[in-house]
């Protein structure tokens, strides 16, 4: 059984799309529905449901700045509306599918083919990145697992030089000359990090202990065996030295 979300502003419209949803198909459940998409954004922060059907044309906010704001995304969009100009524009919002108002049980039985194809490589990905992350974590030598552009990173601690705070976004740079954008704090990054290889020497950088040269007490910096040249917080001084 899927279970499905609903999200339209007007209540008629709403009662109308859960009736169409469970009489047309046998193969839906209709979990939760709003007409406040605010309500709607925070149920969907920390649930999950099988799909969410949303509507575009709302007056608080459409159904395009809707999906932007989602700050969980594991689960497949169908756009319900009654205007079909908005065919493309769904498809390029990471909408799976789109379904003209009122609905076509064609229409609704491909769209249902698409959700079970999209939770099905879901699923098969999600367990394939717990298997690699719990294998990772319980051998003998455990490498830093990053997950970044859809994939997952496994790296030994040597293979990273220093990490660089850029706001929400962290920039990791690597020994061989390469470097990682990830969407995290520095905070967040620190935590991924084995704490007896890596110190947050500054609000705005870690470091690789390993990779310490020198330390220039004078300007309150430490210099990288690549060259980087780090600065050091007044807080942070004597803990750092003391890590050393």
């Amino acid at each position: 059984m899927i279970e499905a979300v609903l999200v339209d502003d007007e209540i008629k419209a709403l009662q109308g799309l859960t009736w169409e949803l469970t009489n047309f198909s046998d193969e839906i459940h209709v979990g939760a529905s709003f007409t406040n998409p605010l309500e709607a954004l925070d149920y969907l922060a920390v649930n999950t449901p099988d799909c969410l059907f949303l509507d575009i044309e709302m007056p608080t906010m459409d159904g395009f700045q809707f999906i932007q704001k989602l700050t969980n995304k594991n689960f497949p969009v169908v756009i319900t509306t009654a205007y079909n100009q908005y065919a493309i524009k769904a498809l390029k919002n990471e909408a799976i599918d789109y379904l003209l108002k009122p609905i076509d049980t064609d229409d609704l039985e491909d769209t249902i083919k698409k959700i079970k194809k999209f939770n099905a490589k879901n699923f098969s990905a999600e367990r394939l990145e717990k298997i690699l992350v719990n294998f990772n974590s319980n051998t003998i030598n455990k490498k830093i697992t990053i997950n970044t552009d859809g994939k997952l990173l496994f790296l030994e601690s040597d293979e990273i030089i220093y990490a660089e705070s850029d706001g929400n976004y962290s920039t990791v740079y690597l020994s061989e000359g390469g470097k990682i954008v990830l969407t995290k704090k520095l905070k967040e990054v620190n935590e991924l990090l084995p704490a007896d290889s890596f110190f947050r020497i500054h609000n705005s950088y870690i470091i690789n202990l390993h990779k310490v040269k020198e330390f220039l007490k004078t300007d309150g910096y430490v210099v990288l065996k690549t060259g980087h040249k780090i600065p050091v917080s007044r807080q942070k001084k004597s803990d750092f030295l003391d890590m050393l």
